[in-house]
């Protein structure tokens, strides 16, 4: 059973599989995760954020819109393929 040896690291038998693939290995592995540094959508304001701003209010509405919209748009996604 994988990770059981105590001898072994915790992911030393997907490193090995690996390794015996190396070959004959194409596109992603390990769930086919996507590499990459892809920086994460910014929410703008007009002003600067203080600790004493009077409207967060207004700027966490405006944050979770913007939430809500991008969730709709891989919703939308997953629905045309």
């Amino acid at each position: 059973m994988a990770g059981t040896d105590s001898r072994k690291g915790l992911y030393d038998h997907l490193y090995q599989r690996f390794y015996e693939r190396r070959n004959t290995h194409e596109g992603y592995d390990f769930q086919h995760a996507p590499g990459g540094s892809v920086q994460p959508p910014v929410v703008k304001f007009r002003d600067k954020l203080k600790w004493w701003t009077w409207d967060r209010w207004q700027r966490r509405k405006q944050i979770l819109r913007e939430r809500d919209r991008q969730q709709q748009e891989i919703i939308n996604m997953k629905g045309r393929s």
